[in-house]
């Protein structure tokens, strides 16, 4: 959780003083200070690199999720009590999103602080943490579906971290068969065309569904496991 707040704010930092620094530069060609677009110059970039750390952080916040559960023999205890496996799997998720939330609230502190010095749109803003917080949706299911499959914390990063790479791929892959089905069905697959379309203030239909789907999807798949390991 730290890592992530320090990472995003030194980004927030460094995006602003690049902004600053052009500014300056700008002043003193044109002789007067010119109009920036900080939306474009400073968070923006940030969102993008935002990604990046999820790819990251994700499966170090998942890891125990399942895993410890397993290790220390406790998994047995939650299958058999009252509550269901959709119950704990749900849980689960909804705990480490929550978490995750946390994280992205505190994380908003730049824009706001920012707010009564310069200019910028809100809306792009705003749905550029919705682009973000459903990335990392997207990711903790991966995350908790990994964690899943071992009792070994090592082994569930490893996992996750795997499974979240694809999803890069998937988006290299479609530039690479750019023009084909192929190239469409791959970019598609990849959480990183949605998210553009978030963080430019685009919000369509088809990028909450593709978000919301990955997670059902993910969420029934470690459904499935849990419940073929309770009959072992």
């Amino acid at each position: 959780a730290s890592v992530f707040l320090l990472l995003t704010g030194l980004l927030s930092f460094l995006a602003i003083a690049t902004a600053s620094n052009r500014s300056m530069q700008m002043l003193r060609v044109q002789g007067n200070l010119p109009e920036l677009n900080l939306n474009e110059l400073v968070f923006r970039p940030v969102f993008y690199n935002m990604a990046v750390i999820l790819l990251l952080v994700v499966p170090i916040l998942t890891m125990r999720l399942l895993a410890e559960e397993k290790k220390l023999k406790t998994m047995e205890l939650l299958v058999t009590s009252p509550v269901t496996i959709t119950e704990i799997v749900v849980g689960k998720f909804v705990a480490a999103l929550t978490v995750f939330a946390g994280l992205l609230a505190l994380s908003a502190v730049a824009p706001v602080a920012l707010a009564p010095f310069a200019e910028f749109r809100w809306p792009p803003i705003l749905t550029a943490y919705l682009g973000v917080l459903l990335m990392g949706g997207l990711f903790l299911s991966a995350g908790l579906l990994a964690s899943s499959l071992t009792e070994n914390q090592i082994i569930a990063v490893i996992l996750s971290f795997g499974v979240l790479l694809l999803f890069w791929l998937f988006g290299w892959a479609g530039q690479v068969f750019a023009g084909t089905i192929l190239g469409k069905v791959l970019a598609y697959l990849s959480p990183l065309d949605h998210f553009e379309h978030l963080v430019r203030g685009l919000v369509e239909t088809k990028d909450l569904a593709y978000f919301v789907a990955g997670i059902v999807f993910a969420l029934f798949l470690t459904h499935r496991v849990i419940e073929s390991q309770r009959w072992r």
